[in-house]
């Protein structure tokens, strides 16, 4: 019944074996159990990624005409680049809210930005010195909706030599309609 080479074992040598063959039986099993709760885990996180990926496609689905009312009211509103001096006009206006707040502007500058298939953009940038009141009211009524500004950077620190004031560094874009615009 039992083979040759199992009866010239010794009994210590069967033990050892017995263990042997265990320990080898536990770590195959070890290791089939361990890619096989892994591909569990991967198969839920996929799931997972499927079903929030599927709720936001619902969302867009659901709010499809807020989306479409709202494309539609950028095509008619924003407006069109005719010219890179719209960079100095975007200048002016920072200045002229700046004035009216009493902020210093220093080391303004303007340019042209990207281009992306959505909009085009000027910039202007400018450092400011005022207290904090005055600098919340001249970021309120700089970036309004309707204006089509956003600050693409922003630094502000308190003023080292006057802790009542603070510093500021802007990159304020105005973006315009795309160039081959689509009505």
């Amino acid at each position: 019944m039992m083979p040759a080479w199992y009866q010239r074992m010794n009994p210590r040598e069967r033990v050892l074996s017995w263990i042997v063959a265990g320990t080898v039986a536990v770590l195959l099993n070890l290791w089939i159990l361990s890619s096989l709760w892994g591909a569990v885990a991967s198969a839920q996180k996929e799931f997972g990624a499927r079903r929030s990926k599927l709720a936001e496609q619902s969302v867009y689905v659901r709010e499809r005409d807020t989306w479409t009312k709202r494309d539609q009211w950028m095509r008619q509103h924003q407006p069109e680049l005719k010219n890179p001096a719209e960079a100095s006009a975007l200048l002016d206006q920072i200045r002229e809210i700046a004035g009216k707040y009493n902020i210093l502007v220093e080391n303004p500058a303007i340019g042209t930005g990207e281009t992306t298939p959505y909009h085009q953009t000027v910039f202007a940038s400018v450092e400011t010195k005022s207290p904090w009141p005055p600098l919340v009211h001249f970021l309120y009524d700089v970036q309004r909706p309707d204006a089509f500004v956003v600050f693409e950077n922003v630094n502000l620190a308190i003023d080292g030599n006057d802790p009542t004031m603070m510093r500021g560094k802007f990159k304020i874009a105005r973006w315009f309609a795309p160039g081959q615009k689509g009505k």
